[in-house]
């Protein structure tokens, strides 16, 4: 007879034969849910399908819609996909497969080979894709010694997870294999191909895109919106990694290990320098540009691009004047409320349109204009004597979360508009098959900058992360593709300078917290990397507006 052990799932207590899978349990748990499950919170500790009960608990399940299990879904896709273009195209044709970064819901994929990618390769590669789907072939976990891991990938010719694990503190690594197939990745996995039903799979520039569904319908494949200008922005940026010989996470802690920071970090500003440099020529030569609008998600480094635009501004001879956009946020006893009666500070109807275009209109006509000030402690603008007249050589930098939406600037002529779309695009990959993701950086940033300029805690911008991203795709990510410019914040190093200011921060998340799983995550991301000196780092450098020390 197997020992019982008893389970507690949502206040109610039944019994399993130890040894019972976490899979079979969640298939009773399943009509409970309305999507399928993927993940076991097992005593508040997230554990995958595969696992095995053997001592009571306390159980719940995360389904598609979970942030970890969507995460587990498209890492489970990504092995799918890999495994499926080895089956077809053969290894031995194979020089490199990367997974190089994310275009709204689709992963665009770079392949480097003896066989050129045709439209015909990708469709046959698609088909093995839904036959190992329909096969419902296992993915399987197993752990190795860090010694024996390393060995296997330098016989596969896996050189960047070679490196990679060459920085791992752990004797113990996890591999997963399909179907034979054997890879690393960090994070969790579905059990089965079977799980993952939905995605598509075409070719793409010289790559090919894997379309995936999104966290809030995930049974749906949603169509491709194809975003040319993000995609080069994304494209230009593994080229600079490339250029810089720091595609991998492996590569970033050699150049640490080897003393190469410094020069690095020169490289990477001289990089972004250039950048600013070539936006403020264009703004220049389209001579009648008088409003530089400004739009980016959370933690994109807006407030110090925009001074060191300002500059570069300066130095093609015009006068640049900063106009922050939350200045003309309404009064907060107008400002509307969402489906929950919170204040909605993120939709365009809190912000006083028409006082906005009213008071641009009149500086563009050349009057005198006092702008406003809000006070957000009070919840109302302010009038302190800020006048304004603009002449020929005058230009405002508008900085706002609707800077690229049109309705916020409605009267305003086209040809006096240039609008520039920021955000932290990093092209930096753990390996050549798991990629960063950009929200994980702009995370950081956002929990390092509130702690010590704001007084927030990480729970609390970890609470709040959801809304924000929910605020992003609604109010800014439409609008990216309509900007004259984009520019990439990312730095390629950042994340080891975030490190030594996020890591003990993390740490001080509780195990009864909301945001516990997301910091274990982060902190588990984290061990990857080597820290690096900060001191090093230019005080004019978009990363100081996080970690500190900044000019601006």
């Amino acid at each position: 007879m197997p020992e019982m052990i008893k389970v507690i799932h949502r206040g109610k207590e039944y019994e399993y034969p130890a040894g019972t899978k976490y899979a079979e349990i969640a298939r009773d748990f399943q009509p409970e849910y309305d999507y399928t499950i993927v993940l076991a919170n097992v005593n508040n500790k997230l554990r995958e399908l595969f696992h095995v009960l053997h001592e009571d608990c306390t159980i719940e399940f995360e389904d598609l819609t979970g942030s970890s299990a969507h995460k587990a879904y498209k890492r489970s896709a990504s092995l799918l996909l890999i495994k499926a273009f080895y089956d077809v195209v053969g290894r031995e044709c194979i020089d490199k497969f990367k997974i190089d970064f994310s275009i709204g819901a689709a992963y665009y994929c770079s392949y480097e080979g003896k066989v050129p990618l045709t439209d015909d390769i990708v469709s046959r590669v698609k088909e093995r894709m839904k036959q190992l789907v329909d096969e419902d072939i296992p993915i399987k976990k197993t752990a190795s010694t860090l010694g024996k891991v390393k060995e296997i990938f330098n016989e596969l010719g896996m050189t960047d997870k070679e490196r990679l694990l060459k920085y791992r503190r752990s004797d113990r690594i996890n591999i997963y294999s399909l179907d034979g197939y054997q890879d690393y990745f960090y994070g969790y996995m579905v059990p089965s191909c079977g799980y993952i039903k939905h995605f598509d799979l075409f070719k793409y520039d010289d790559g090919l895109m894997l379309q995936l569904p999104e966290r809030n319908a995930p049974d749906v494949v949603p169509p491709f919106k194809d975003s040319p200008k993000l995609f080069t922005t994304m494209n230009d940026a593994v080229k600079w990694g490339h250029m810089m010989e720091i595609d991998t996470v492996g590569d970033l802690n050699d150049a640490i290990s080897e003393g190469l920071m410094n020069e690095v970090i020169l490289v990477q500003e001289a990089l972004m320098e250039s950048r600013i440099a070539e936006i403020a020529k264009d703004i220049e030569n389209r001579g009648d540009v008088k409003f530089v609008m400004i739009a980016g998600p959370s933690s994109s480094g807006k407030t110090t691009f925009s001074h060191r635009l300002s500059i570069e501004l300066r130095a093609h001879g015009m006068r640049p004047h900063p106009i922050e956009i939350d200045n003309y946020f309404k009064n907060r006893e107008d400002t509307p409320k969402d489906e929950n009666g919170n204040y909605d500070f993120e939709c365009l109807e809190a912000i006083d349109v028409e006082g906005f275009n009213k008071d641009m209109n009149a500086l563009l006509a050349g009057e005198t204009v006092e702008l406003p000030r809000f006070n957000f402690k009070v919840g109302a603008r302010e009038y302190k004597g800020d006048y304004l007249t603009l002449d020929e050589s005058d230009i405002l930098v508008c900085e706002g979360i609707h800077g690229l939406n049109d309705e916020l600037s409605h009267t305003l002529p086209k040809e006096s508009k240039y609008k520039i779309y920021i955000s932290a695009l990093t092209s930096l990959k753990v390996d050549e098959h798991n990629r960063v993701p950009t929200t994980d950086v702009r995370l950081m940033r956002r929990m390092v900058r509130d702690y010590y300029t704001r007084g927030s805690s990480v729970s609390r911008t970890l609470g709040m992360w959801l809304s924000v991203r929910r605020g992003e795709e609604k109010y800014i990510f439409p609008f990216q593709e309509s900007a004259d410019a984009m520019f990439n914040s990312a730095h390629i190093y950042e994340i080891s300078a975030l490190k030594t200011f996020v890591e003990p921060l993390l740490f001080g998340v509780e195990p009864d917290d909301p945001g516990y799983q997301e910091a274990k995550r982060l902190l588990k991301f984290l061990q990857y990397f080597l820290a690096i000196d900060t001191s090093g780092i230019p005080h004019n450098s978009i990363i100081r507006e996080f970690i500190g020390g900044s000019i601006f």
